[in-house]
């Protein structure tokens, strides 16, 4: 390497930084927290820490461990890096994400785990149909423990750093009845034996390395000087045991991240990691960035008064020179499409001022909030992208869902029949299937006109004669419910009775409840609509409309997904209570979820660069029942002198203001009788026994508010559970016969029945035996 060795002052990369920016640059010697707040320069000050460390010549470029956690963010600062320094950083082996830096390591030392150094990393594709031998050479039953569910859970142990033999008996009984341990080591075994790893083991593994090899852990230790990690809080276990250890004998680590941006704990992220960093290193030293340079003062201002509420923080102070600029609006709204149509006319008022689509966004908390958003902006023309998913009728189980709709409404549909035939899993094979492609075409017929006439024949083993007789009776069945039933209403009959809503009920992967939440989100968009045949054809028209790539769109995308980015003008809606926050989490994660949504909420108010509007809806439709909902306890937080409320309902945010406004933690005084004024739990209808635990109906004259949309989701599609049914009782269902009630949950039933064993089936649908 032969770069100049300039005085710090002199350097090119120190140029435009502020204080701390440049403090954080040159503290290069021993532990470093580098705390940088939303909008702050924290790649700035991260780059130009690599480049002065090579500017300095402190290290060769193969010495310093910079570790990012996208391969674009590693992308980015090689070249941010080698525009300072120029060809230096082509020198740097060990500048990447988590993942490729294990695999770097496990390849020069892959035979202390039993692998060669030509190992094969799985993709998930080939991670389940392994887990599914597995699975099968078990002797259980993959419809009860899916393959994926298994995945995931391994995924989870890897990401705490566990092998087989750390699992312990409570973690073992999450799969299959306390076989996960089993399974764990059979899969480890198996992957040894095919001479691959997954992206889990990438880690896992060279943590075990390091903790069993002394010489190995030695060498990493000495072979690099200085250790950068950005995004901090966003590690888990694993990548904090493995880091943990890298840096114990030189201790020059620097760690940059927020504490008040950890927002992804469903993917194993530990926000305590970054929260006794100088437990974990003595005398660390902490820099805080804290001057932003995207937003005004008002936005900044709300976003630190709502993140003030949390506990565990390191905390900071956001501030900027920019003009003051609009105060936050919160609209108050009365329903779910009036907010969509009052986001569209703001948006279109913007575009006629001169800002472009392309600096505007609508932040949603969960991908089925895209819908209704979606429909307005193609009514109105207005063009849009979603960012980190697909759109609405594009995700797989909407369009598995439509299929099923679209079979009943045109049996000749071929192409529906197909995509649905195996959907759930039905064991008709690709033989079973290519045989009745084959009379089909031989006889001129549609796909299930050929299949309900193959049934006559011998051609289908017994196993899938049966189980094509069932799909075409089925589908047969529900055509004739079409005459009697709103087609909502058949559609949640159709989603459960085919298997589909239990399918996803079983998975036990992140992504499965919003999937359940899409399939509700599809079954209330049809209410909207006269028919089956209507809805169809609108959805047709939906994914008919392609805009132009090159021409500015809106973007809208989950707040999870925005985070990184920024936007002149950010929408925030459906700030609403069990919405957002989601009170899936709170149900799941008590406190140490609210405190994550509060900083998902601190996320989405800082992508503002100049307007930031957050709408509250004070009715939502479910199920078709107009249900009332409360403004989100974060508007609460909001400090009035930054805010301007507008809000066609009497009271609006001020009123759930007052009722919050002196609560400093929000599960104070549950379960007492009385409270400083009327307490959170009684003017929102909370069960006071049960805050994590969603509303109640003694508030409200209608059914219990929207918040329970999430966890009915979870549960099923119907509406109110009958009263006249208890456990035990003989019942009568016109597809399955006779049976006794084994359990009853919301108003789904598990049946035993007589002659075609447990099945799970809706109450409307069973009579008294």
């Amino acid at each position: 390497m032969s770069l100049p060795a300039p005085a710090p002052d002199d350097a090119p990369y120190l140029r435009g930084l502020n204080d701390p920016q440049r403090d954080a640059v040159l503290t290069t010697e021993g532990p470093v927290l580098v705390l940088a707040g939303a909008g702050t320069g924290k790649t700035a000050a991260l780059t130009a820490r690599l480049a002065h460390l090579l500017y300095t010549r402190k290290a060769y470029p193969s010495e310093i461990l910079s570790v990012t956690f996208t391969n674009k963010a590693a992308r980015e600062m090689r070249e941010r890096v080698g525009r300072l320094v120029g060809d230096a950083v082509e020198g740097m082996p060990w500048l990447g994400t988590f993942h490729a830096i294990g695999a770097k390591m496990l390849r020069r030392h892959a035979e202390l785990v039993g692998l060669q150094s030509n190992f094969t990393i799985l993709d998930t594709d080939d991670q389940l149909r392994l887990l599914k031998q597995l699975i099968t050479a078990a002797d259980l039953d993959e419809k009860r423990w899916p393959a994926r569910a298994l995945a995931g859970l391994i995924d989870q142990w890897k990401n705490k750093g566990l092998t087989p033999k750390d699992i312990d008996a409570g973690q073992s009984e999450l799969y299959a009845n306390g076989k996960g341990q089993a399974l764990y080591a059979l899969y480890q075994d198996r992957l040894r034996t095919l001479n691959a790893c997954d992206f889990g083991d990438l880690l896992l593994h060279m943590l075990t390395i390091l903790r069993t090899d002394r010489e190995v852990l030695q060498l990493y230790q000495q072979r690099f000087r200085y250790i950068m990690v950005d995004e901090y809080q966003d590690t888990n276990s694993v990548q904090y045991l493995w880091l943990r250890l890298l840096a114990q004998e030189r201790r020059n680590l620097c760690c940059v991240g927020d504490d008040d941006q950890s927002i992804y704990s469903w993917r194993g992220a530990q926000v305590e990691n970054i929260l006794k960093f100088e437990k974990d290193f003595p005398g660390a030293k902490v820099i805080r960035l804290e001057q932003n340079y995207r937003s005004t003062p008002h936005i900044l201002a709300a976003a630190s008064g709502v993140i003030a509420n949390n506990g565990g923080r390191l905390g900071k102070t956001l501030w900027t020179e920019k003009d003051a600029g609009e105060k936050v609006k919160v609209l108050g709204i009365w329903d779910g499409p009036e907010e969509a149509r009052r986001v569209g006319d703001e948006i279109e008022a913007l575009q006629r001022g001169g800002t472009s689509l392309d600096d505007t966004a609508i932040l949603v908390r969960a991908q089925h909030q895209t819908r209704e958003f979606e429909d307005r902006f193609i009514a109105i023309g207005l063009p849009y992208r979603i960012i980190g998913g697909f759109r609405f009728y594009e995700r797989q189980e909407i369009r598995d869902a439509l299929a099923y709709l679209r079979v009943v409404a045109q049996p000749a549909d071929d192409l529906a029949f197909e995509r649905i035939v195996n959907t759930p899993k039905r064991g008709l094979g690709d033989k079973a299937l290519a045989k009745v492609h084959q009379f089909a075409r031989g006889a001129g017929l549609p796909l299930m006109s050929a299949a309900a006439r193959i049934l006559d024949t011998d051609e289908l083993t017994p196993q899938a004669r049966r189980a094509l007789g069932n799909l075409i009776g089925d589908i047969a069945r529900w055509r004739s419910m079409g005459d009697t039933l709103q087609h909502p209403d058949l559609a949640r009959i159709v989603l459960d009775e085919s298997g589909y809503t239990a399918m996803w009920q079983a998975d036990r992967t992140a992504e499965a409840a919003g999937r359940l939440e899409n399939l509700n989100e599809l079954v209330r968009a049809m209410e909207e609509y006269e028919s089956l045949t209507a809805f169809l054809e609108h959805v047709s028209l939906v994914m008919d409309n392609e805009s132009n790539a090159e021409e500015p769109k809106v973007t809208i995308m989950t707040i999870h997904a925005a985070k990184g980015l920024e936007f002149d003008t950010a929408f925030l809606v459906g700030w609403e209570e069990g919405i957002f926050p989601s009170q899936r989490a709170l149900d799941e994660g008590g406190l140490a979820s609210l405190e994550e949504e509060r900083r998902l909420a601190y996320v989405a108010i800082t992508r503002a660069r100049r307007q930031a509007t957050i709408l509250h809806a004070a009715n939502r439709r479910i199920y078709g029942q107009w249900t009332s909902s409360l403004p989100s306890r974060f508007i609460a937080e909001l400090p009035p002198e930054h805010v301007n409320e507008e809000s066609s309902m009497s009271g609006g945010a001020s009123l759930w203001r007052a009722n919050w406004s002196d609560r400093a933690d929000p599960f104070e005084d549950v379960g007492r009788g009385t409270g400083r004024g009327p307490g959170w739990q009684r003017a929102a209808g909370v069960d006071a026994k049960n805050p994590g635990g969603g509303f109640t109906a003694r508030t409200f004259t209608r059914e219990a508010p929207r918040v329970l949309e999430s966890r009915a989701s979870a549960v099923s599609f119907g509406a109110k559970p009958r009263g006249d049914l208890s456990l035990g009782m003989r019942v009568f269902h016109q597809k399955f016969g006779y049976g006794l009630i084994a359990e009853i949950e919301g108003n789904k039933l598990e049946v035993d029945f007589e002659t075609a064993g447990r099945k799970r089936v809706m109450d409307s649908f069973v009579s008294l035996g």
